[in-house]
Order: structure tokens, then C-alpha cells, then sequence
């Protein structure tokens, strides 16, 4: 069912309630949907309304698209107003990111507004989030759950500029975790997936042998269903073993 912005339904009051930003396409849409067969209604963000709405169309239960930039102080307070009015959170899941520049440039030529573009959404969008939605999911014993990057913990040429910023928002990811302690915080690697995103990373080379962002789904649900300890994880070693 897809609610207006903001609202979700009567019935859903007492359900387990996520809000996943960057919901309309990749890990987020393929996540999202994980999570509403899982019984979750949904909260979802993205910057484009025609996808957001497609996407949010898709979702089994109550689903409620707000449309919106996340680096918008307006349209985090209008998550926020949604949460509220959903009457609990369970699960923040911060997957709203950007590649900054494409093609991949060395840090010796990195355009520096493109760099504080990427720090404010992979960075700062995220923590000012985290921060209007806390007390709703410290009431609940909720979760936030960030995704991340092998880059933010690998050197490769031409990623430091998303690298940088997905180490960063590792190291508020492992702080938050060490001050929470009624709220887990996991940071969680989905490894290499057949993306827009990564695609973007790889402009007109063939990316059709990287597995799609549904295979990895599993790997956070079984985060999330199981509650596991505060950290960081990869999602190759949360699927189960391949005999």
C-alpha cells in the first residue's frame, strides 16, 4: 500500500517501522524490499519522485515515499514528521551516496567543491539524520545500519575521494556505536554489485559479471533479524557458505 508523504496506515501503528534513503534504485530498492517481506513497513527516501514512486509501487505493506534530497535540513525534518507520525522507528538504514566524480580522478586532480559534495552526502547527510531520528530508535532499541565501502579501508587509485568520505562515515558509524548503547550501529560492506553507481565508476566498460544488489540482501536481513553486535561487517561473510 503506498501511503501520502508522511503517512502510514492505522493498521501499521504497531509494526516494525525502516526508513531506507536512496530507495529507488540498487542496494536500497533491492533492500527495502528485503525488508518489507520480512514484515517491515516502509519509510523510503530518493532524490527523483517518478523512481521513488515506481519503486515504493513494488513494496508488499505500507509504504510511505517522500521524495527529496538528503542534504536538505527540509526534507530530513520531513522524515523525521513521517517517523512521528508512524509512532516508532526500528531500523535507519543510510544508503542515500554519491560517487562524487566520475570518471574516477586521482586525489592530484580531484575538483575540491566535488569533494565536499561527496563529504555532504556520504558524511554529513547521514550523521544529521542519524541524529533527528535517535530518540525514536533509542525508545524502540532500534538499529542504524550505515553502507559502506572496501574502499573506505583499501587503497585504490582514483577512489579517494569516495574512499575518504566512506572511511569517515565508518569512523561516526564506530563512535556512535561506542556511545549508543540501547541502539545497535552496524557498518556494513554489500562488496562489488551491478549498479548505476558502480557503473559510474567504470564508465563504458562491462560490469554484467558483478552480482545484482539483490544477492546481498540476505546478508543484511540476517543483520538485522539477528540483532548482531555493533561493528562492521561484510556482507560476503554474513551469506551463508556456497558447498
Amino acid at each position: 500500500m503506498l501511503a501520502a508523504p508522511g503517512l502510514l496506515s492505522v493498521e501499521s501503528m504497531n509494526n516494525r517501522i525502516a526508513l531506507v534513503t536512496g530507495a529507488s534504485r540498487g542496494l536500497g530498492r533491492a533492500l527495502a524490499a528485503g525488508l518489507a517481506r520480512e514484515g517491515y513497513d516502509l519509510i523510503l527516501d530518493a532524490r527523483t519522485a517518478a523512481d521513488l514512486d515506481a519503486a515504493a509501487r513494488e513494496m508488499p505493506g505500507a509504504v510511505t515515499a517522500i521524495p527529496g534530497d538528503v542534504t536538505d535540513p527540509a526534507h530530513r525534518a520531513a522524515l523525521l514528521r513521517a517517523a512521528e507520525t508512524a509512532g516508532r522507528l526500528d531500523l535507519l538504514v543510510n544508503n542515500a551516496g554519491t560517487l562524487g566524480a566520475s570518471p574516477l580522478p586521482a586525489l592530484a586532480d580531484y575538483p575540491t567543491d566535488e569533494l565536499r559534495a561527496a563529504f555532504e552526502v556520504n558524511v554529513v547527510a547521514p550523521i544529521a539524520l542519524t541524529q533527528l531520528l535517535l530518540p525514536l530508535l533509542r525508545a524502540s532499541g532500534g538499529a542504524v545500519l550505515n553502507i559502506t565501502s572496501d574502499a573506505a579501508v583499501e587503497a585504490y587509485a582514483g577512489w579517494g575521494g569516495y574512499g575518504a568520505a566512506k572511511a569517515a562515515l565508518e569512523q561516526a558509524s564506530n563512535v556512535l556505536a561506542a556511545e549508543e548503547l540501547t541502539v545497535r550501529v552496524w557498518w556494513a560492506d554489500p562488496g562489488d554489485m551491478r549498479t548505476d553507481m558502480h557503473q559510474r565508476a567504470f564508465p563504458g566498460e562491462d560490469i554484467s559479471d558483478r552480482p545484482g544488489p539483490e544477492t546481498v540482501v540476505p546478508a543484511f536481513i540476517r543483520l538485522v533479524a539477528d540483532r548482531l553486535p555493533s561493528g562492521r561487517y561484510r556482507a560476503a561473510h554474513l551469506l551463508p557458505a556456497v558447498s
